[in-house]
């Protein structure tokens, strides 16, 4: 019989997503996520399977988690208080969607709640199903991200 587990797994998972909602995918050593979580590699390997793993598990868990609390902002037409949620979603949509099917299923799938959020707020623009209000936030989260830690993203 194995050994128990020496760490929590949702603790873990969701320390990663913010981790790869700070630094992104490839920003991101197995070392840093040794490091940083304080798991063994071994039982990072044997619970996740690889980086990616830890990554896809991370991702499930930031849009189970922390998107919720968004859609809902956005749904009753508040204005989103914390934008960083969509950080790592952002950053997965952009690094890893184009050249991982799961990820970009992940991602599409977090854009249709989003964009569903948003028309149940108001109506959508009777030429673009799409929403713009998404968009905006989208781009103002890639504004604030893009910016000089130390300068005024405005």
């Amino acid at each position: 019989m194995g050994r128990p587990r020496g760490f929590d797994e949702q603790a873990v998972t969701a320390a990663a997503a913010e981790l790869f909602a700070v630094r992104a995918y490839d920003g991101v050593s197995v070392d840093d996520l040794v490091h940083q979580l304080g798991v063994h590699r071994n039982s990072l390997y044997k619970t996740f399977g690889s980086k990616r793993g830890l990554y896809l598990a991370a991702l499930r868990w930031h849009l189970e988690h922390r998107l919720p609390s968004l859609t809902e902002q956005l749904a009753a037409g508040a204005a989103v208080a914390d934008g960083s949620a969509l950080d790592l979603l952002l950053l997965a949509a952009v690094e890893r969607a184009p050249n991982d099917v799961e990820v970009a299923t992940l991602v599409a799938k977090a854009w249709q709640s989003l964009d569903q959020a948003l028309q149940r707020a108001s109506a959508p623009p009777a030429d673009d199903p799409r929403s713009t209000a998404l968009d905006a936030l989208l781009g103002e989260r890639l504004r604030i991200r893009a910016a000089p830690a130390s300068a005024d993203p405005w």
